[in-house]
């Protein structure tokens, strides 16, 4: 794969990177508007779909920070998204242009003060894997072989001039109004900048680490403290596959069922016992050992879960509480879904609409066991996602909804289906967290 050998790092010439992107996107559709013309619209729209995509996605890996880190959020609203733009944004997980060797001695050297054989006995320039905010090396020290996470140079400072400058495209991609949306992109920017700093990643990994190790079939690495800095992790190799290189050729039902109930406990314990979850589940952060173990990497985004927001949000999963209309709509407030300045007809249509919603979407906690292998149950989930992305309705009210709590747990259970449903794990016990 081609290295970089520098990142745009200034904020002129980051948004310059991003004018240029914007400008094949006009010419896409130029292109679009003829190709309709010769061809059906639905192919037409395809070959746009894909294109736009393309160089989207060629412009954000050139900037890397969190300008790929939301096209990384973004690849997991598969119902959402046209398959196209999940396709090229999915390879924002594990698949991006690593920096060049001289570079990563140079970042290197102005993280840590020192050149990274004055720490390792060796230490490979050549990355093995790299992605939105920073990229992996293997090094060796005392015999021991370990993965070192190098962040690209610039991102923690570029946050905030990146969400500006992608703000306009989320909000009329997900109908968010002007008013009150500040909010999200706060939450956002928030969790972005606790994922640039290193120090906080390792004790929050440390943390997770030690209130996990007991449940079954799934292992953490070891992290070097003495051997990082806010900008550089060392931890244990891990050796193991992608979760989705996993689920690609993997034919042994049991091991996806274990691997599934791995994964399904690690989440509902830390939802419901630490109050704090992993809120960053994408197969990049996944790995399946050879003994068929999980092994879960990145504690860069961690989600506190406050009281006020997982008491209400929970007892929506309860399918007793779905049917009683005065209890689902006292609770649609608490979670600032319904609003005080509600037009009656806002409150009806959004009532009905996450009603629909969450009866679909908590299925699983009205059951003993949930076959997430079931493709009936994504269909429709995806079926529900494209009938409110179209409905002309939705458009013209304001869509500011919700808690800001919701972006980073919505992610995280979208995340967590997702994975589970590529796993094609079933017969998992849904609250078997409440046994470890």
């Amino acid at each position: 794969m081609k290295t970089i050998d520098s990142i745009p790092t200034s904020k002129i010439q980051r948004a310059t990177k991003l004018v240029t992107t914007g400008a094949k996107v006009g010419v896409n559709y130029i292109k679009y508007y003829g190709d309709k013309l010769v061809n059906s619209e639905a192919e037409a729209k395809e070959r746009l779909n894909k294109n736009n995509a393309t160089d989207i996605y060629d412009g954000l890996k050139q900037l890397k920070g969190s300008a790929l880190k939301v096209a990384q959020m973004l690849s997991m609203e598969k119902s959402i998204l046209p398959q196209a733009y999940v396709e090229q944004f999915s390879l924002a997980q594990f698949s991006v242009p690593p920096l060049s060797p001289p570079l990563v001695i140079k970042t290197f050297k102005k993280y840590f003060g020192k050149h990274p054989n004055d720490l390792f006995d060796t230490f490979s320039a050549t990355s093995v894997n790299a992605a939105s905010i920073g990229q992996v090396h293997v090094a060796f020290k005392n015999g021991k072989k370990l993965a070192v996470k190098i962040q690209y140079p610039g991102v923690a400072e570029s946050i905030a001039s990146d969400l500006a400058m992608v703000k306009p495209v989320a909000m009329s991609m997900f109908n968010i109004k002007g008013k009150d949306s500040d909010k999200y992109f706060k939450e956002v920017e928030h969790k972005l900048v606790e994922e640039t700093n290193y120090i906080n990643e390792i004790k929050q990994s440390k943390e997770v680490a030690e209130n996990c190790k007991h449940i079954p079939h799934l292992r953490f690495p070891h992290y070097y403290e003495d051997l990082s800095s806010e900008r550089i992790i060392t931890m244990d190799f891990m050796e193991g596959e992608h979760l989705s290189e996993f689920t690609a050729h993997n034919e042994d039902q049991d091991k996806a069922n274990r691997l599934g109930q791995a994964l399904w406990d690690f989440y509902m314990y830390q939802i419901h016992n630490l109050k704090k979850v992993h809120a960053d589940p994408h197969p990049g952060n996944f790995l399946v050992s050879e003994k068929g173990e999980l092994i879960a990497l990145d504690f860069g985004c961690m989600k506190t879960i406050p009281d006020e927001f997982y008491t209400p949000y929970f007892n929506l999963a309860k399918k007793e509480n779905l049917s009683n209309q005065d209890y689902f709509v006292s609770k649609l407030y608490e979670l600032e879904i319904l609003r005080a300045d509600d037009s009656p007809e806002e409150l009806e249509f959004f009532t009905q609409m996450f009603h629909e919603m969450l009866s679909l979407f908590t299925q699983p906690f009205h059951q003993d066991t949930f076959d997430f292998s079931d493709a009936n149950f994504f269909g429709q989930i995806a079926d529900l996602g494209e009938k409110y992305s179209k409905n002309t309705e939705l458009r013209k009210m304001n869509g500011n909804r919700g808690s800001k709590h919701f972006i980073y747990i919505n992610r995280t259970f979208f995340g967590l289906y997702n994975l589970m449903f590529d796993l094609k794990a079933q017969n998992i016990k849904i609250n078997n967290f409440l046994k470890l």
